[in-house]
């Protein structure tokens, strides 16, 4: 009888020291070396950002339950979860992790555990003992601005107020990775997918995954091309060289999509207009451009407004990077575009009951 009990001690004894190895080996394949020395370095430790482990989001998430996914993307699968404290997160699992993906993904705990702004999402912790690594976020609630405007089972209008408000939000992120960061950061995957909406329809701007932080006194990196068709910078797709412009670029073509309800790329529009960036800025050119404002607000929207956001795009959209206004320079121009907005609004508001 001792014998037995003595070999069930023994038997569970092992199974817990081959997990206990296991998880350390997942630990250091997934970056979690890196991480630390990594984070050591910015901050001296790793108390910004919390570790967690594979138990804790296995109960958080329901064993990873379909029923929990949030979205997919080419980068993972997110799930909604809810941690021992009854804060609802959003867990990010990354897909099978290869060697060169690991600094890929240590990259974006870092920059994320750097950041602090209101429009941008929050890294909360990460988990790094499980086969594929996970990030937690907060939980942002009212999905993507892309669904509010191409998902033809969304029944909600984002009205031109909320519109505006959402780019101002959206450029004041960029603004800040840009020019307020400790260190300066490019995105390089900006898109109507990565500003997500919180309960107030708050712009968070997401998904750090192929962004890079750069020193002061750099002026590009020099990458593989990466990032969406229907957004990338075009100066950027022939020399390789990413810029602080090349997310102007890209924002100018969300501009673009919160003005006209059209998709970056579509191929329900004549060949030579499939891009929504050549298409617009053909119709900016040729004086058409309200024509192309989104029929499910044109009746809210002010010529003067919907031409400022327009000449702001159409400068974000030019070819040549140097020409195009810095995200700063965006930001204050939309501020003062939303406030002649809220402007006008008390006008009429005070109009009516004279």
């Amino acid at each position: 009888m001792c014998l037995v009990m003595g070999g069930r001690r023994s038997y569970k004894y092992l199974k817990k020291r081959m997990k206990m190895k296991l998880k350390k080996k997942n630990f250091k394949r997934n970056g979690g070396l890196l991480l630390q020395q990594q984070m050591f370095a910015k901050h001296g430790s790793l108390e910004s950002t919390r570790i967690f482990t594979s138990k804790e989001l296995d109960k958080a998430t329901d064993n990873f339950n379909k029923d929990r996914v949030l979205g997919q993307g080419g980068q993972g699968t997110i799930y909604k979860g809810m941690l021992a404290d009854e804060r609802i997160v959003a867990v990010k699992k990354s897909k099978g992790m290869v060697a060169d993906k690991v600094e890929e993904f240590i990259n974006e705990v870092v920059i994320l555990s750097q950041i602090n702004h209101r429009n941008v999402v929050k890294l909360i912790g990460c988990c790094l003992e499980t086969e594929v690594p996970l990030l937690v976020y907060e939980f942002i609630s009212n999905g993507t601005v892309y669904q509010y405007l191409h998902d033809q089972s969304e029944e909600f209008v984002l009205s031109w107020e909320t519109r505006l408000r959402i780019a101002k939000e959206s450029a004041e992120a960029l603004a800040y990775l840009h020019s307020s960061a400790s260190i300066p950061i490019y995105h390089r995957d900006i898109k109507s997918t990565n500003i997500l909406l919180d309960e107030k329809f708050k712009a968070k701007v997401s998904d750090f995954g192929i962004s890079r932080s750069v020193s002061i006194d750099q002026t590009h990196l020099t990458t593989h091309v990466q990032g969406t068709f229907g957004y990338l910078d075009p100066e950027y797709f022939q020399s390789s060289q990413f810029t602080d412009k090349s997310d102007v670029y890209s924002f100018g073509v969300v501009l673009v999509e919160l003005l006209t309800g059209e998709k970056p790329v579509s191929f329900e529009r004549e060949e030579n207009s499939r891009s929504l960036a050549s298409y617009f800025t053909n119709l900016m050119e040729t004086n058409q451009v309200m024509d192309i404002v989104d029929s499910r607000i044109v009746k809210e929207v002010k010529h003067e407004e919907v031409m400022m956001v327009a000449k702001l795009a159409y400068q974000c959209l030019s070819l040549s990077g140097k020409k195009r206004p810095t995200m700063k320079e965006v930001s204050i121009e939309l501020e003062q575009i939303v406030l002649m907005q809220k402007g006008s609004n008390v006008l009429e508001i005070s109009e009516t009951f004279c």
